[in-house]
């Protein structure tokens, strides 16, 4: 299958290729735009292939060196780095990195804003002065044909403006289309890159967990055959829980979330598991962010699915 792209009615691009599946969108000159556009689906074309080339490494436990060659493979390897003490593999930063790649050809003069989002993955480009908002979606099991076909009732919206450290937003979560150890319908994570978003938001998603037999777990290989976790279980289906229980994974995530807070390897963390939130602490200049909240919001770059 050959990569596709497809002008939507609102002036977006959808670009498809396998796996990646993006949403792009950008102002500012009129010319620019358009070259960035072209630029953006040229670099697009041939990304899968450098991926496919490189999965052996991509899909082995991060080292202590780096064992993949292309621009896009070594963002995911550095990305995860910071992690290898456990057990981690550059795919936890895939839709990240390949969100990060494809903007880079949106940072020219006569871009005012420009965003990639990757299946919820976000990679961001600012001029100074300019912001985004952000929607959060904390359930996609929530979802049904009515918001669908009227609007998402979303959970919050973050604002993201160019003084702040953030140029990425990636969510995680155990409905989500990644494998997670974890419990969390959804943990979004604001980082400096979309990469670095990606991979902070899986292991704060795995974090948020609790012992329980009813809570289904299976190999992950058992899941999806191609799968880079081998026989780790993954969470399959978790049941409504005790309030407590709940509160307790919570806990468990946040603390994680806090370290990676204070190691400067994500800006802001927001987790949400079975109508119960917390949050790391909020800059000064997330003021403005709504969470939660339960109302129709029409966000500039779109939803955060887990």
């Amino acid at each position: 299958m050959n990569a596709c792209r497809k002008l939507l009615s609102d002036g977006r691009w959808h670009f498809q290729h396998g796996p990646m599946d993006l949403i792009l969108e950008a102002e500012g000159a009129r010319d620019a735009v358009a070259q960035a556009h072209e630029r953006a689906w040229q670099r697009f074309e041939g990304l899968l292939q450098e991926l496919v080339n490189e999965l052996p490494g991509l899909r082995a436990p991060v080292g202590a060196r780096c064992a993949v060659q292309g621009v896009v493979a070594r963002r995911m390897w550095a990305a995860c780095s910071p992690y290898r003490a456990g057990f981690i593999t550059p795919m936890a930063a895939v839709a990240g990195a390949v969100a990060q790649e494809i903007l880079d050809c949106y940072d020219q003069q006569g871009i005012d804003r420009a965003w990639v989002n990757n299946g919820g993955d976000i990679a961001l480009h600012l001029a100074p002065g300019q912001s985004v908002e952000v929607g959060v979606y904390a359930d996609i099991a929530a979802l049904n044909a009515a918001q669908l076909r009227n609007g998402l009732v979303l959970n919050g919206q973050i604002r993201i403006d160019s003084a702040m450290p953030v140029r990425g937003v990636a969510t995680s979560g155990w409905r989500g289309r990644s494998q997670s150890l974890g419990i969390a319908d959804s943990v979004t994570v604001l980082a400096r890159t979309a990469a670095q978003a990606d991979a902070a938001a899986t292991i704060v998603a795995n974090a948020v967990d609790v012992a329980d037999a009813r809570i289904v777990r299976r190999p992950a290989w058992q899941v999806r055959d191609d799968s880079d976790l081998g026989a780790i279980p993954v969470t399959v289906d978790v049941p409504a829980l005790p309030e407590e229980l709940v509160r307790r994974a919570l806990h468990q995530g946040l603390q994680k979330a806090q370290e990676l807070q204070s190691s400067g390897l994500l800006w802001f963390a927001l987790l949400a598991c079975q109508g119960q939130w917390v949050a790391t602490s909020a800059p000064q200049t997330l003021a403005d962010t709504v969470w939660p909240q339960r109302a129709a919001v029409e966000s500039e770059v779109g939803s955060v699915f887990a």
